[in-house]
């Protein structure tokens, strides 16, 4: 039977994690599952694990918060030593995180053949965290599973062209699987919105949160637009820290602010909402999911061809960029079917595993 070690940490991990497992499961692939902890609140952590019904993690590291450094030191540190213990076939990585990099240098200093779910992703600037964790996690990898053609050829301007896959994106299994099921008039209803005439915001990146005028603009954007429409702004524990370190709080009177949000929820939210602002790379990408326009509030995006058909808009941190768009964007109508694939990445990743071995 073939053994993968699965590392992850971190909210879209857990995403990705509900799919991959099921297939690795329904191919009969024996499957040990690492959670650094970089996502330790209950909100962000265990209350994903039990909506996506996904299994316990085998070993909990509890790594928590802390600089680069310390997050990516201890992480490879007690990954190593679980790897060698366990001795995988496979150690399978996913996305961009901290957790993402030290599962795969574990990996490759073991000489385990690694697997990146979403590798190929590039963008600005180069020095960002999650950049860095992309490209280094890609060149150490022996499984390439790419999201879309264009991480195939940001891969392949590299010169890495071995054992590189299009799957599609299990992101999209897992959002055409949720929003079937999903009632998206009842919890709209939880949040006092109706369909269509509402926005959902989240904000959690670095480069955002931990620098006051970025933030202090962000903000006051989200404030105008509060004052024309509902605003629904579940917010992340890194940015609450820093809204009240800032004292930025009155900002955010008219907007309706939560704890991070069940999967589900989020689901429903994309999918009824006006217009989506965000920093991240996964609500970005599932707001197209959702064919609901999205702001991005970055100066760059992995998913640059969201941006290259016009559905999605980067607008950086700039508070006219976001207000205006915000009030102007128009629904659009059709997307790009196959984009992301054919909602069947998780049994491709699994397949393309099983038969290696």
């Amino acid at each position: 039977m073939v053994k993968v070690l699965t590392v992850v940490g971190a909210r879209p991990q857990f995403i990705k994690e509900a799919v991959v497992a099921k297939a690795f499961q329904e191919m009969g692939i024996q499957e040990v599952l690492i959670h650094t902890g970089q996502h330790y609140d209950a909100n962000m952590s265990d209350l994903f694990f039990s909506d996506l019904k996904i299994k316990q993690p085998d070993y909990n590291l509890g790594i928590g918060s802390g600089s680069h450094g310390y997050q990516t030191g201890m992480g490879i540190m007690r990954i190593e030593e679980i790897a060698v213990k366990e001795k995988p076939d496979v150690l399978l990585v996913h996305g961009d995180t901290n957790a993402t990099v030290a599962g795969a240098l574990a990996g490759a200093k073991l000489k385990i053949p690694v697997a990146h779910v979403e590798a190929g992703l590039r963008q600005f600037p180069k020095d960002m965290p999650e950049e860095i964790n992309r490209v280094v996690t890609d060149r150490v990898s022996r499984f390439l599973f790419c999201p879309t053609l264009l991480a195939i050829e940001n891969l392949k301007a590299e010169g890495i062209t071995t054992s590189v896959f299009f799957t599609g994106d299990v992101m999209y299994d897992l959002f055409l699987s949720v929003r079937q099921s999903v009632d998206v008039g009842k919890i709209c209803s939880r949040y006092a919105v109706t369909e269509k005439s509402f926005f959902f915001a989240t904000l959690h990146r670095d480069f955002n949160t931990d620098h006051p005028e970025r933030l202090r603009a962000i903000l006051e954007a989200f404030a105008e637009i509060s004052q024309h429409f509902p605003l629904v702004f579940p917010m992340h524990p890194r940015t609450r820290k820093a809204v009240e370190a800032n004292d930025f709080g009155h900002y955010l009177k008219l907007v309706t602010v939560t704890d991070p949000i069940p999967y589900p929820d989020t689901v429903a939210l994309l999918s009824a909402a006006r217009c989506v602002i965000t920093d991240s790379g996964g609500v970005q990408k599932e707001a197209y999911f959702a064919e609901t326009p999205a702001l991005v509030m970055m100066e760059d995006t992995g998913w640059r061809e969201l941006v290259d058909m016009g559905f999605n808009t980067l607008v950086d941190a700039n508070k006219e960029k976001i207000v205006s768009g915000a009030l102007s964007k128009k629904a659009v109508s059709e997307v790009s079917t196959g984009l992301f694939g054919n909602g069947d990445a998780g049994s491709r990743i699994a397949g393309i595993i099983s038969e290696a071995f």
